[in-house]
C-alpha cells in the first residue's frame, strides 16, 4: 500500500497501475488538446485499461484545466425604497425561518404595509413553494385592500413563471438586487422584530403550535406595540387614521421630506 499524494489516502498495487493508465490516456488525450472534454477521456481510459475511474478523478490527476464559459444571470437593477404617500401602495415580503422542538425546520412568509409598518399576516409552514407562496398571497389580497407593488427578493418562490403569471396580472412587482437586502429594509426590519420578539423566545412543539404563537405575537404587534416611526402609535391605531389612496402610485425617486416617516433604518 503507499498513500496517494493528491487525496491523502493509500491505494493498492491495483489502484496505483489503474492510476498511471489513466495519467497515460489523459496525457496522450488530453495534453495536445487540452479542450477535449472529459467524457472523451474517459471513454479512452476505458478502452486501454478497463478503468472506471471518475471524470473529475481523471481530471486531478491529468492537471488540466479548461476554461468555462460564465453563466448568465439575470441581472437586476434594483430601486431605491420609495417614499410613500399612503397605506397600500407597497407591501414588502420575505421569510424568516426557525425550527420545531423535534428539529424540523419551518418559514414564516412575513408580509409588511411599509408605509403604516402594519403586518396583515404571517403564514407559517414547513415549507412554501411558489404555488403555496402565491396562494397565501392570493389569499391575503382577498381580504384586505391591494397594494400596487410587492417588494421581494430574487428567491426562487419570488420568481417562477407561475408566481409571476398570477401576482403580475393584479400588482406590480419590485424585486430587489441579488445580494442587497437593504434594499428591502422595511422588511428586514420587522424580520429582526420578529425574532428577537417571538422566535427566540418561544419553544414550539409543532407546527400549531408554533402558528397559534406566532399569530399571537402578530396580533401584539399590530394592535400592542407602539412603533418609533409612527410616533409611538401602534401600526393598527396609525393605519386607521388615513384613508388609503391605491390611485397614486409611489415616487420610487423621491426622498422623505421633513417631518415624513422615517426609513426603515430608524425603526427600533
Amino acid at each position: 500500500m503507499r498513500a496517494d499524494g493528491d487525496r491523502g489516502i493509500e491505494l493498492s498495487l491495483p489502484q496505483r497501475a489503474k492510476r498511471r493508465c489513466i495519467a497515460r490516456a489523459v496525457g496522450g488525450v488530453g495534453a495536445p488538446k487540452a479542450a477535449v472534454g472529459l467524457p472523451a477521456v474517459a471513454h479512452f481510459a476505458d478502452r486501454q485499461r478497463g478503468a472506471g475511474e471518475s471524470q473529475a478523478s481523471l481530471w486531478r490527476v491529468s492537471g488540466l484545466a479548461v476554461r468555462r464559459k460564465a453563466r448568465k444571470r439575470l441581472v437586476r437593477e434594483g430601486s431605491p425604497q420609495p417614499a410613500l404617500p399612503a397605506a397600500n401602495q407597497e407591501w414588502a415580503v420575505d421569510f424568516a425561518h426557525d425550527a420545531l422542538a423535534n428539529g424540523r425546520a419551518i418559514r414564516v412568509l412575513t408580509v409588511e404595509d411599509e408605509y403604516t409598518r402594519e403586518s396583515p399576516a404571517l403564514p407559517v409552514d414547513t415549507n412554501f413553494a411558489s404555488r403555496r407562496v402565491t396562494r397565501e398571497l392570493e389569499r391575503i389580497l382577498a381580504e384586505r385592500e391591494k397594494p400596487l407593488a410587492i417588494r421581494c427578493d430574487n428567491g426562487p418562490e419570488f420568481t417562477s413563471r407561475y408566481f409571476l403569471a398570477c401576482i403580475e396580472k393584479q400588482i406590480a412587482l419590485v424585486h430587489i438586487q441579488p445580494g442587497k437586502p437593504q434594499q428591502n429594509g422595511y422588511v428586514e426590519s420587522f424580520n429582526g422584530k420578529l425574532r428577537d420578539e417571538c422566535l427566540n423566545v418561544n419553544w414550539f412543539e409543532n407546527l400549531w403550535d408554533a402558528r397559534r404563537k406566532i399569530a399571537a405575537w402578530q396580533q401584539e404587534y399590530n394592535e400592542e406595540r407602539p412603533h418609533s416611526s409612527l410616533g409611538y402609535q401602534t401600526p393598527a391605531a396609525f393605519a386607521r387614521q388615513f384613508v388609503p389612496s391605491p390611485g397614486s402610485a409611489p415616487n420610487y425617486g423621491a426622498t422623505p421630506a421633513d417631518g415624513s416617516l422615517s426609513q426603515a433604518s430608524n425603526v427600533i
